[in-house]
């Protein structure tokens, strides 16, 4: 049986998104058709539609989601029809050479559904991330579900799907920040604040907040941030470097994905500190550091691939502590809206004006 859905699409590179029917099969093998309820505007979803992450369109968007598995394929135990569950990006193999050193987050073979969508016409579409949640059912393969407690409500579980968990995982999981620790944060959209939160969970004791943005500042500090530098006013290693003794911070997280930024963060941090690069970068750029000022100054340069999580880890207890009311999801919803808006979210993340737009279906 194949479903007729309504779905999000970037038919070209730059063009604007569009609102077509795509027609979903039913779960194979190792796949799980889900019921979308839930799915936020992520900066990757832009990057898919002009070009910075491939040109295999047209494009299925959207992969920040939670909904309900409708149906399984043969050999899906661990998850059943009705299930709640949060879509992620990468299903770990369980059998590679990083599954097997015990380091599932690192798998070098995650996988996506085997079957593919596409539109009325045939053409066969590319899921954003091999999730494309823009849409009111979509195809997965079934490790790509995980199932959470179904009293969140879908439009912030969702967010954990990508971006907040890419934020707080790059605090929690890769720097990992310790009691004690001063940590900047440079930039403060979605993930930023994420990590900002990150670091208060960890029990940073000095939070710095970088942005140049003061609207962003602001929410940066509703996520405990306990410093916040604009960095059109100030030199941002310098205002970090003020902010704690001279020193630099211990965790520098780089949540924008620019070279010029990732360069403040190399030279904001302590001694033998640690950088960690979540943001993401497009394909062209380069980055030029001093091999002796990398050699002297110790410590650790890190990327965070989805803030090193694994899912089945890490979801229900970021959902289990969101229901005890010591995770401020809801903060980072700032509109829900309709399938056929989110080209004007994309304006409005571009401008600032958000932390997370969700289409809820």
């Amino acid at each position: 049986m194949t479903h007729e859905v309504r779905g999000v699409v970037a038919p070209a590179k730059g063009a604007k998104v569009e609102v077509t029917t795509i027609l979903v099969p039913d779960p194979g093998p190792g796949e799980a058709l889900v019921r979308v309820q839930a799915c936020g505007v992520c900066h990757t979803d832009l990057h898919y539609r002009e070009g910075g992450i491939g040109d295999d369109y047209p494009y299925l968007l959207g992969h920040e989601a939670a909904g309900v598995v409708e149906s399984v394929g043969d050999g899906v135990t661990h998850v059943a029809p009705g299930d709640f569950v949060i879509l992620n990006w990468r299903a770990v193999c369980g059998e590679c050479r990083a599954c097997r050193r015990g380091r599932p987050w690192y798998c070098f073979n995650t996988h996506n559904a085997r079957q593919t969508m596409t539109l009325a016409d045939g053409t066969v579409l590319s899921p954003a991330l091999g999730i494309g949640a823009f849409a009111e059912k979509t195809l997965v393969a079934a490790g790509q579900c995980t199932k959470v407690n179904p009293a969140a409500r879908p439009e912030v579980a969702g967010l954990l799907g990508c971006g907040v968990m890419a934020g707080l995982g790059a605090a929690i999981n890769t720097a990992p920040v310790v009691r004690g620790d001063s940590v900047a944060v440079i930039g403060c959209g979605g993930v930023g604040d994420a990590a900002v939160f990150g670091a208060v969970l960890n029990g940073a004791r000095t939070i710095i907040a970088v942005d140049i943005d003061s609207r962003k500042l602001e929410w940066a500090r509703q996520f405990g941030a306990t410093h916040v530098i604009n960095s059109r006013e100030t030199d941002p290693v310098e205002g970090i470097r003020a902010l704690t003794e001279g020193n630099g911070a211990d965790v520098v997280i780089e949540a924008i994905g620019r070279p010029e930024t990732y360069q403040q963060a190399f030279y904001a941090r302590d001694l033998a500190g640690t950088v960690v690069l979540v943001g993401v970068p497009t394909p062209d750029m380069r980055i030029e550091l001093p091999l002796l000022d990398i050699f002297g100054r110790g410590g650790a340069l890190k990327s965070s691939w989805y803030g090193d999580c694994l899912p089945e880890r890490d979801f229900p207890v970021l959902i289990d502590l969101y229901l005890q009311g010591r995770l401020p999801l809801d903060k980072f919803v700032s509109e829900t809206i309709a399938l056929d808006a989110v080209e004007e979210a994309f304006a409005k993340m571009e401008r600032g004006e958000v932390l997370r737009s969700v289409v809820t279906l």
